[in-house]
């Protein structure tokens, strides 16, 4: 009976921890102490549940006795005053059920911690971490995992960011209106960062992590439901759901990769595509002009849409990928526009985009451009040094799978 209960809280928790550390935190603004507050409430569930039995609704009572634990933590600080009498006003509500609190200031508190765990101050590495723990719930131990690095590694990660927050004294809201695009800016990179170690893992033995994309997704989701005038969410969430659409069929039995063009395509999930198309003619209704996301989603799109890969419209993916890089100028940019360029006008028009980046600092150990660069020479016969590069980009990948499938790109032009 203690075993099952255990598990309960463990589950309640897992779903309602955002919403409680959300809540708290609007009461004490403070993102850490708001989780040690509703860490203690889970505890007194641990207590308190194997003999009372699990409550109707347990969100509700968990959120009640955090509220006490704010309190006693403002007593024993000495900082009573308007807190205190804020903190009293909200005892006041029903503990009954959730709906007794206004679900709009669930909404605003959510987006409030949202924005908060994804704060510029914060290394790119401690909000991706700190968004993980906050918002979706995991352990340490289940970010360490999915990222295959040492679980005192995440533990730090979280502990400095809650830290560099407090340090900074950073206000626990949704930022002002001048604000609000590099803000936007930076959850949306925290999101997408998720995705993309899920859609494409960057070590280990496995090709993708489909947890991560899930996380991510569930981010994207509430953010757009909580921000539904941003065009760039929805291109975020159209891009997201679209590229998911294709995780079952970009591994093979084994496990091994499946590119793109050999994907078998009935295994792509077109409910997520429909989802992605619906989410994209939103970003462009709201956008007069389309930001970096939302272009990116476009360009899924026109894969999306191909019954077959002889049908993908090419010229029109060149096109968008020109606009990305006007839009948002990268390297990784100008090397994904280099393919569409090659598929769309020949290998030789994207060779020429290609050796201009050869010499990009920020370039000098990314797999991807030999990858990119052996398969254009392969397709235009210039074997050797093909297989020079495939054998190049093998010695840079960390990702095991991978690197097996370009020592196999080795073998087939030997």
């Amino acid at each position: 009976m203690a075993t099952d209960t255990h598990s309960a809280v463990e589950a309640v928790w897992q779903i309602e921890s955002p919403r409680l550390v959300a809540g708290i935190a609007r009461l004490v603004r403070e993102v850490g102490l708001a989780e040690e507050l509703a860490q203690d409430a889970m505890v007194a569930a641990l207590e308190q549940w194997p003999g009372s039995g699990i409550p109707d609704n347990p969100g509700a009572w968990l959120m009640a006795v955090a509220k006490r634990r704010a309190i006693d933590h403002i007593r024993r600080e000495e900082r009573r005053d308007k807190k205190y009498a804020e903190l009293q006003r909200t005892l006041a509500e029903p503990e009954e059920s959730f709906a007794a609190t206004p679900e709009e200031d669930f909404g605003d508190d959510m987006l409030r911690l949202i924005f908060t765990a994804c704060h510029p101050v914060v290394p790119t590495s401690g909000r991706v971490a700190l968004t993980l723990h906050l918002l979706g719930g995991l352990s340490t131990e289940e970010i360490a995992r999915a990222f295959l690095v040492p679980e005192p590694t995440i533990a730090q990660r979280i502990v400095r960011a809650k830290r560099s927050l407090a340090d900074a004294k950073i206000p626990f809201e949704v930022p002002e209106r001048s604000q609000l695009a590099e803000r936007l800016s930076s959850v949306l990179e925290v999101i997408y960062l998720i995705f993309n170690e899920g859609y494409s893992a960057t070590s280990g033995t496995d090709w993708v992590r489909p947890g991560l994309c899930e996380d991510a997704l569930r981010f994207g989701r509430i953010l757009a439901g909580l921000a539904p005038d941003e065009p760039e969410v929805h291109g975020l969430v159209a891009l997201m759901e679209i590229q998911a659409s294709r995780l079952r069929a970009r591994v093979g039995a084994s496990g091994e990769p499946i590119l793109l063009l050999n994907q078998d395509r009935a295994r792509w999930d077109h409910l997520l595509i429909q989802r992605g198309l619906a989410a994209l003619q939103r970003a462009e209704e709201l956008g007069s002009v389309s930001g970096p996301y939302t272009l990116q989603a476009a360009i899924a799109a026109c894969h999306a849409r191909a019954g077959t890969p002889g049908e993908t419209d090419w010229e029109q993916i060149s096109s968008l990928y020109d606009e990305l890089s006007a839009a948002s100028p990268s390297p990784v940019v100008e090397l994904n526009r280099a393919v569409a360029r090659a598929m769309a006008f020949g290998p030789e028009a994207g060779l020429e985009l290609v050796d201009a980046l050869l010499s990009e600092p920020s370039l000098a150990n990314y797999h991807l451009l030999p990858s990119v660069r052996g398969d254009l020479l392969a397709k235009v016969g210039r074997h050797q040094e093909a297989r020079d590069e495939f054998e190049r980009a093998a010695s840079l990948t960390q990702n095991d799978r991978e690197k097996e499938l370009l020592l196999s790109r080795v073998r087939g032009l030997s």
